[in-house]
């Protein structure tokens, strides 16, 4: 569940706010253990995953370092690599 969680900071183009919208409903889904709450707990769900984006913004947004941003593009590449290698090992 919560392999769409990736790292978020220090890349160009910066995080869009779906992309942490998204992390933080797959946080939210692996806490509470539903990938669709029931609508009792709809509310609940919905207000956690705000406040988790809204934190994660406000973390994202104080972070510094002196490391050049990563590029989207060559870390997804690398990750298909390392996929690929994980998965071909796997099967011989």
């Amino acid at each position: 569940m919560c392999r769409n969680i990736k790292t978020l900071y220090n890349f160009e183009p910066p995080a869009t706010e779906e992309e942490i919208y998204l992390s933080s409903l797959q946080f939210v889904r692996k806490l509470s253990g539903f990938t669709r709450p029931s609508k009792t707990n709809q509310i609940a769900f919905d207000r956690a995953v705000d406040k988790v984006s809204r934190a994660a913004r406000e973390l994202i947004d104080s972070l510094v370092t002196n490391a050049p941003p990563r590029d989207r593009e060559v870390e997804a590449i690398k990750a298909r690599a390392r996929s690929a290698e994980r998965f071909r090992s796997a099967a011989t």
